[in-house]
């Protein structure tokens, strides 16, 4: 039964990491330049694509002699985890993470069709030949190493989840305190503080989610141009400070 467990949560995290890199891929492309920050975790997977391909392969395997229905239904269901995943940490951390509005067909800005067909498409390839391989290759790894290597990037997961929605809460009440105040002409003792603990996280959590929203969108605005500008002057000073060190 434990076996069981961590075979599947292994699975849980190949998939999350390839919709890492693909999602990498992908934005790299569209950017024209390397970008590696995606998600809200601090190392390199995306729940959310670990999660839709268990989905697909605990529900949708009697649809594999099928592939129109496994197709409708991976988009169907897919579509359905990641509108649930925006509303959810939308009521909890006040925070809209991404927004589909401008694209076509699509409910809410939360989902859109084109993912939706992405989703079909990646249902199909995950349920008739990536997972398949998958566990085989799994259950022929000895049980001692499996399960090893199952609890180490558990502890690894959990602690990696602890950290970020502790930054994300930080996150939230950073801009209830902040967004009033300007740090164009000095630098803010208490946002330096914020910046001391948590810079490089909230910063990657900006670059993971660039049209990130709150509830109160021009006051979150606000502190994100204040996060850059107080990050800019502390590393001015810093250079400052190296020049005249070196004097």
């Amino acid at each position: 039964m434990f076996e069981t467990f961590i075979i599947y949560f292994l699975l849980f995290m190949i998939y999350s990491i390839i919709g890492y890199l693909v999602e990498v891929i992908c934005v790299s492309f569209a950017d024209k330049k390397l970008t590696t920050s995606r998600g809200f975790l601090i190392g390199p997977y995306l729940p959310i694509y670990g999660t839709g391909a268990l989905i697909m392969t605990c529900f949708l395997s009697k649809y594999k002699n099928d592939v129109l229905a496994l197709f409708i239904m991976s988009t169907i269901l897919c579509t359905i985890l990641e509108y649930m995943t925006s509303y959810v940490l939308e009521k909890i951390f006040k925070l809209r993470w991404w927004d589909y509005s401008e694209q076509s067909f699509n409910i809410n800005g939360r989902v859109c069709l084109s993912n939706g067909v992405l989703f079909g498409f990646g249902g199909v390839i995950v349920v008739e030949l990536v997972n398949p391989i998958l566990k085989e290759l799994l259950y022929n790894i000895p049980t001692w190493l499996i399960i090893s290597l199952g609890v180490f990037l558990l502890a690894v997961f959990i602690i990696d989840l602890t950290i970020s929605m502790y930054i994300m809460t930080r996150l939230k009440i950073n801009v209830s305190k902040y967004t009033k105040k300007d740090a164009s002409n000095i630098i803010r003792k208490e946002v330096q503080e914020v910046l001391k603990k948590n810079t490089y996280l909230t910063n990657r959590l900006f670059k993971s989610f660039p049209h990130i929203k709150s509830l109160n969108n021009k006051d979150f605005r606000s502190f994100q141009e204040l996060f850059y500008k107080t990050r800019q002057e502390v590393q001015r000073l810093k250079q400052e400070y190296k020049q005249k060190k070196n004097k």
